[in-house]
Parts: C-alpha cells; structure tokens; sequence
C-alpha cells in the first residue's frame, strides 16, 4: 500500500497503513510538520518537569540583559522532546502499536528564542524488519525555528536521527 499523499503535503497528515507505505518514503521529500508555539508557560512547565531551572530559560528579564542570546531560550531536551508529537501530527499511522525506540544522533545547533515558533521535517531514511512482525524506522528529523534561530541564524536548531517502531 502507497501512502495517501494530499494535494498539499506541507502541514498535511500521511496517512500510512501498513510498513510498505512506510518504506515507499525511502529516499522522498521530507515530511512537514505545523508550526508549534515555544512560550514561556511551555519552557516553565518543561523546567519543572525536569529540574532544569537554568536562567537563561527562566528568568526572560536575566536573559535578555545577560545571555548572548538576547532573551530567554528553551530547552535543547524541550525543543528535542517535541519530536514524537510533530510526527504524530505529520504521519496518521493506522497500526496496533508504534513506540519510540531512542536516536542515533542528535545535535542542538542553534537556540530557540522563547515565543518562537518551531516545526519539524520528516525523512525516511531506512525501514528494517523486526521481530514480533514490525518495523524499524530510521526518520532524519530537522526541526528549525520560523524566520531563523535566535541571533538570526537560517541554520536548523536541532537536528536528530529518531528510530520508531511500528506493529501493523
């Protein structure tokens, strides 16, 4: 089964059936997510949950007159955190299960300003056979902040190798 591409596959859901959808994506354009809100309730929540209260992500006043970023910024692990979601809201998968299974690689190359909007581009990179009848997917994500990271770099603010697997 092919994947049901809409009209649009900016900001569509794919929706996918079965793992030789799955495999069709090999080597296709990247998949795209909608834009997701980084804001200060978010970055706070996230601190919270972590223990991570460094000031450059919460103390917005300390962080735009001492960080060189010019305001506070969010987690790497929050912008990285994202991740599942996104895909869940960018690939409809019609299966019993699906769970994420780690990453490879990932790299926090830019900050994300607080207020900033970001979102994440999907690819295929592989899709293996694993035991129990599923699939093992290899997605190369590249999540980027809308008009650039902050301190104005075009440069994507993470970029990881996210491995799932999926039980059809």
């Amino acid at each position: 089964m092919t994947p049901e591409m809409p009209a649009s596959a900016q900001n569509a859901i794919v929706e996918l059936g079965d793992a030789d959808a799955l495999r069709s994506l090999i080597g296709a354009a990247p998949l795209t997510s909608g834009w997701v809100e980084i804001d200060q309730a978010r970055v706070g929540m996230f601190a919270d949950a972590t223990g991570d209260h460094q000031w450059i992500h919460v103390d917005p006043e300390r962080a735009a007159r001492d960080s060189p970023f010019g305001g506070a910024v969010a987690h790497g692990f929050l912008t990285l955190s994202l991740v599942p979601a996104l895909l869940e809201k960018t690939v409809a998968m019609r299966q019993r299960m699906g769970v994420n299974y780690g990453l490879n690689r990932v790299r926090f190359t830019a900050p994300v300003r607080v207020g900033a909007r970001v979102r994440a581009r999907f690819q295929v990179e592989g899709v293996t056979d694993v035991d129990g009848g599923g699939v093992q997917v290899i997605w190369n994500v590249t999540l980027e902040a809308e008009g650039g990271a902050a301190g104005g770099s075009d440069k994507p603010v993470c970029v990881a190798e996210f491995i799932t697997r999926h039980y059809f």
